[in-house]
């Protein structure tokens, strides 16, 4: 354990955080399993619905790192050290991303040859989804997210021990160049992943629609975290609620960010009434689906709006968990939202299955691990970072 000047000592985690974790990860994969034998392409979906919301919670984290970094933020530097835990899931997606590569046919209409060439959509769109070159985007994305990260949390670490400040100069020069490609990166495989579930729907601002609840994932990942890990001392002493006002604010101002996306997705579609574009929302509004959509608005705005409209509820660390756990639910209900109703069967309304209920868990259970995995090893707060002191005397 490392006692610093800033009256820091770590702590050892409670193990109920890795078992608890183990659980989930072990019946979820098991469960995961069944399911591809039971019903292929609702698992499919389903898989890749969990796939994507990891992809929220990682790469979120590694914007949220870039851009503490990029806008020289005091308030954020204590809780870096949790964020940087979180984007050590990156590693991990070029791994599961593999069984999702060869289930491909069973999620991708523009996969099937026959499909394609009886299409003039689809094969005007050839040159850009053909499963060729839909892998090489995908690792190419991957390796660069791996890059920066591995670059960003290795000088964060090095700097606990060193204290050299010249680190943090490194990490911002590298974030600078890391924000334009993670818009970039992020857009692309909001494209591929999701959108292109339906080939033939397109929207330009899709890309900006997933990043908002990227966002939204993360900081109510984060925030869940650090109100934990302060009620059990496992955080600074000096970080108090002002810090989780801060918290607070960014989600509420993202849960305003992403309904401003949302409807302007939806306004600008409805009004250039192009068929190709209006199918996708009119599919939403078909059965089942158009309680899902009204659902959509009150868990991903509504409620959060309330509880985190005033400056009090910001600042209270049971009303924040609340909030977070409702916005992380909203995320990955959106998720499903865009992608199920285009599932073969569904086209109509919802049909329950246990089947969407198994990724969710082993995905739950996989972030516990890691995340416990990470914290053990690693500092809470970075102990070395030059702006650290400033971080902890932040005041509203």
């Amino acid at each position: 354990m490392q006692l610093t000047d800033l009256n820091y000592q770590k702590k050892k985690l409670p193990e109920n955080l890795s078992k608890i974790g183990l659980i989930l990860l072990v019946l979820g994969a098991v469960l995961g399993i069944v399911a591809f034998f039971v019903d292929n392409t609702r698992a499919s979906f389903n898989y890749l619905l969990s796939y994507t919301f990891l992809i929220s919670i990682a790469v979120g984290a590694l914007f949220l790192i870039a851009l503490e970094y990029v806008t020289n933020a005091d308030w954020s530097v204590p809780f870096r050290r949790i964020v940087e835990i979180f984007a050590g899931l990156i590693p991990f997606l070029a791994i599961l991303v593999i069984p999702l590569l060869f289930k491909m046919h069973d999620i991708y209409h523009w996969t099937h040859a026959e499909a394609v060439a009886q299409d003039e959509i689809l094969q005007g769109k050839e040159p850009y989804l053909n499963i060729p070159f839909f892998i090489t985007r995908v690792f190419v994305i991957l390796g660069i997210w791996y890059i920066f990260y591995f670059i960003l949390s290795r000088n964060s670490l090095k700097q606990d021990s060193s204290g050299d400040q010249n680190l943090t100069t490194i990490n911002i020069r590298l974030s600078a160049i890391f924000i334009p490609l993670f818009a970039i990166t992020i857009s692309i495989t909001a494209f591929d992943w999701l959108m292109s579930v339906d080939p033939h729907w397109f929207s330009t601002i899709f890309g900006v629609y997933y990043f908002s609840g990227t966002v939204i994932a993360i900081l109510a990942a984060v925030t869940i975290a650090a109100v934990y890990f302060k009620e059990n001392g496992y955080l600074h002493e000096r970080i108090t609620q002002d810090h989780l006002y801060s918290l607070g604010a960014l989600m509420f101002v993202f849960v305003n960010f992403w309904a401003y996306i949302a409807f302007s997705q939806y306004m600008l579609i409805w009004y250039a009434d192009l068929p190709e574009e209006t199918l996708w929302f009119l599919q939403k509004w078909e059965g089942s689906w158009a309680i899902f959509s009204i659902f959509l608005l009150i868990i991903h705005f509504v409620v959060p709006y309330i509880l985190l409209l005033s400056q009090p509820a910001k600042m209270d660390p049971l009303r924040l968990k609340i909030s977070a756990v409702v916005l992380l639910f909203a995320h990955f209900f959106d998720l499903y939202w865009m992608v199920m109703p285009e599932m073969p069967g569904l086209e109509k309304g919802y049909i329950f299955s246990w089947i969407d209920f198994v990724f969710p868990v082993a995905a739950i259970g996989f972030v516990m691990i890691v995340f416990n995995m990470k914290a053990k090893k690693e500092n809470l707060i970075p102990v070395g970072d030059p702006k650290l002191k400033r971080g902890l005397d932040f005041h509203l």
